[in-house]
């Protein structure tokens, strides 16, 4: 996963917040489905970017055009399959939230 700040355009665009805590297993499979979401969801409709940390607590916000571009995302059949094992496997608790963002501002070097 590349280490920047997404580029995204002048607001309203949305945002997905996607808070989670790691179980601890399957970790090989879970970093294979977690490159294959970064590719596939670089290719969805309406995607504007993301950034993603992990620790204790894994955090990743992902940027969209639009409510519609979510709501195809969220039924992407591969994504759908990640999802799934993320509730029986990787996961023991997340939550995930989405926001209209209304104003952004930035610094760079």
């Amino acid at each position: 996963m590349e280490t920047m700040i997404a580029k995204t355009p002048k607001p309203p665009y949305y945002a997905v917040i996607f808070t989670s805590i790691r179980t601890d297993i399957e970790d090989y499979e879970y970093k294979k489905m977690a490159l294959k979401m970064e590719e596939e969801v670089k290719l969805a409709n309406g995607f504007l970017g993301m950034e993603s940390a992990r620790d204790a607590i894994g955090i990743t916000i992902s940027y969209w055009k639009d409510l519609e571009s979510i709501r195809a995302w969220k039924a992407h059949t591969e994504h759908q399959k990640a999802q799934q094992n993320g509730i029986s496997k990787w996961y023991s608790a997340f939550k995930t939230r989405i926001c209209q963002v209304e104003r952004d501002y930035e610094f760079t070097l």
